[in-house]
This record gives structure tokens, C-alpha cells and sequence, in this order.
């Protein structure tokens, strides 16, 4: 598999009963979407995560632990890694550890995103507690990006209920139909 830049990259924030969503996101995708996907889920500082095996049953897509200066390719997923912030910057990760504080991962990931990709920036904010990712997706929207929430049938519905009550999301549609909004948002950006 070729290894080049994205076209978009799309932050997956997520927190409690957001396993399941990832599953169903992540099947629900094709592996050559010239997309790169990163999910940043708020674990516990001390486990041992398994985030990147279980998912990687879900998809063709090679998924990893993102890791402080990798380059950050299309068709790939990478995951958060426990205990740490994680930002980017000129398609390349950096990783903040131990983690500044609690519940604000996804805001720090999709504000780096957005000032990084700008229009090629997308964010999904799925199940979880609080409100995180509701501060991402407003500087998501700000710089000309795209922005996704979990319908009703999230399992805790407080984190796409905050973004979406903030004003700051574009489509709030079922998983499965998330993959194919995303196709046509990225045939639509001149390379």
C-alpha cells in the first residue's frame, strides 16, 4: 500500500459507550479513502490499552498507536495513546504525556487539526460523557471544516448533545452513513 498524505483528516472523539461506535464506524468504511482517521478516547491513565487490536478486527485499514513525530498517512487509523495529549502539526504527531488534564483530549486534538488542515480538517464527536470535543468542533467549523455528531442512538449522548446544542456541527446522521458524506466532502476539495 502506497504511502501518501491525506486528503482530509478526521478526528474521532469519543468516551464512554463510544467502543461500539467505532466498530460501526470503522466497518462501515473502505480502506482507500485517502482519508486518515484518528480516534482520541478518553482511557484511564493507567490502563494498558487494546483500543488498536480490538479495532483493528474492523477494518483493512492499518491502525496504530499514534507516536511522537509520526507522519500521519492516508488510509490509515491511529489511536490516542493512554495517558497522553495528542496534537499535530505538518502532518506529524506530537504527543504531550503524561496527559495535561481530564476530558479536554478531544477539544486539544481537533483545535490542532483545525489549524492545521483547515478545510481538510473533519471532526466526529460519538458517545461519552461531559463535553468534550465541543470546543474542537467550533474551531473545526471556524476554519472551514466539517463536523459530525452521533444521532440519538449514541449510548451516552452528553458529548455529541453539548457540540451539537454549541451550534458547531454540520450533519448529525447514523455511523453507517458517515463514511459516505465523508467521500464526497473529499472529492469535493481540489487536491
Amino acid at each position: 500500500m502506497k504511502t501518501v498524505q491525506p486528503k482530509l483528516i478526521v478526528g474521532i472523539g469519543g468516551s464512554a459507550g463510544a467502543l461500539y461506535a467505532y466498530m460501526v464506524l470503522l466497518e462501515a468504511l473502505p480502506p482507500d479513502t485517502e482519508m486518515a482517521f484518528v480516534i482520541i478516547s478518553h482511557m484511564n491513565p493507567t490502563a494498558h490499552s487494546q483500543l488498536a487490536l480490538i479495532l483493528q478486527r474492523y477494518t483493512k485499514m492499518p491502525v496504530t498507536v499514534a507516536a511522537e513525530a509520526m507522519p500521519i498517512f492516508a488510509n490509515h487509523v491511529y489511536i490516542i495513546p493512554p495517558n497522553s495529549d495528542l496534537t499535530m502539526e505538518n502532518y506529524r504527531f506530537k504527543v504531550i504525556c503524561p496527559r495535561t488534564g481530564r476530558g479536554k483530549q478531544v477539544d486539544l486534538f481537533f483545535i490542532s487539526l483545525a489549524e492545521a488542515m483547515g478545510a481538510r480538517a473533519g471532526g466526529i464527536i460519538l458517545s461519552g460523557y461531559g463535553a468534550d470535543g465541543t470546543e474542537g468542533c467550533k474551531h473545526i467549523k471556524t476554519n472551514g471544516g466539517t463536523t459530525f455528531a452521533q444521532d440519538m442512538y449514541a449510548e451516552v449522548d452528553s458529548m455529541p448533545l453539548s457540540a451539537q446544542a454549541a451550534g458547531c456541527v454540520d450533519f448529525v446522521i447514523p455511523l453507517n452513513k458517515i463514511p459516505a458524506k465523508l467521500k464526497r466532502l473529499a472529492e469535493a476539495l481540489k487536491i
